[in-house]
């Protein structure tokens, strides 16, 4: 299944209509393909339910995507079944009833296009250096992920692109392993506490 989400707008968040998230986040590792035209989001992310949240039943999960091309998705190393994800302009939600219980590991696949992003928002080309902005809502042009401030957790991150046009790999945190790869290519780990 590939779907493709637009960009619509929505409206306010208010304090007022606060609610706990149903799951959290306890690591998250990202592994970038850059590519200007189609750069390739791996996310493998661990969720664990939240008890503050007050939901009996197991809740859906629902993630914040914006602009982003779903390739697919598994739980636990399991690709999910076709009609257990939904996806919208906003997002993806997946039915709590396809989901193995109170933790479990995500790995979405999604491709985007960092050349024709515009917004400076999420993954974008400036000039011919790969760059992003995550706040306050741009992680969800990025990835499929619960984005909001209240869901925090390390993250790690493995950057691979064309040595020849990008020859330096950057991310937040502390630096990890780098490496050459087949046909020019090179990558660089960083891991964000």
């Amino acid at each position: 299944m590939r779907t493709e989400t637009s960009p619509d707008q929505t409206g306010p968040v208010r304090l007022s209509d606060y609610t706990p998230p149903a799951w959290l986040v306890d690591a998250v590792r990202l592994e970038f393909d850059l590519d200007p035209g189609a750069t390739q989001v791996r996310a493998i992310i661990d969720f664990r339910r939240n008890p503050e949240a007050g939901i009996t039943g197991r809740p859906d999960l629902r993630l914040d995507g914006r602009g982003l091309a779903f390739v697919g998705a598994e739980v636990n190393g399991t690709r999910l079944p076709h009609d257990a994800i939904t996806t919208d302009g906003e997002g993806l939600t997946v039915r709590g009833d396809a989901l193995p219980g109170d933790t479990f590991t995500w790995t979405c696949l999604t491709e985007t296009d960092p050349s024709a992003n515009t917004a400076l928002e999420g993954l974008y080309v400036s000039r011919a250096m790969f760059c992003t902005q995550c706040e306050a809502e741009g992680f969800r042009k990025i990835t499929y992920y619960p984005d909001r401030p209240d869901v925090m957790a390390p993250f790690s991150v493995r950057i691979e692109a064309d040595r020849q046009t990008c020859p330096v790999l950057l991310s937040n945190g502390n630096p990890g392993q780098t490496g050459e790869l087949p046909g020019g290519r090179h990558f660089a780990e960083w891991e964000d506490p």
